[in-house]
């Protein structure tokens, strides 16, 4: 079937479907202890540089999704590499303090 004679209900029910599945995704990584998803977010680079980020399931205009992951500029080692976020609770206070302190563009 082309998009054209595409129902418009079956339309509304797939958004609606993947706009459900990134809510409950970002609920279920939230009580997980992924506090920062869909906003400033910890994550840490292949090479161990911690830095935050702003991590809106389902939207990048400066990485590229690829899962769990995102291919992103790491603003610390000054390198491109993947990334993932991180449990704010695995972390020493230093490495929260110097996370908080090291930020990306602002933009998701």
């Amino acid at each position: 079937m082309s998009r054209a004679t595409e129902s418009p209900t079956k339309r509304r029910v797939v958004r609606g479907g993947v706009v459900l599945g990134l809510v409950v995704g970002t609920i279920v990584a939230r009580r997980r202890g992924y506090s920062g998803l869909g906003g400033n977010t910890v994550v840490r680079c292949r090479q161990g540089h911690l830095f935050t980020t702003i991590w809106v399931p389902g939207a990048s205009l400066k990485s590229i999704r690829l899962g769990w992951w995102r291919l992103q500029y790491c603003p610390v080692g000054r390198h491109w590499t993947l990334v993932s976020p991180v449990k704010v609770t695995d972390l020493t206070e230093e490495e929260r303090q110097l996370a908080g302190e090291r930020r990306d563009v602002r933009i998701p």
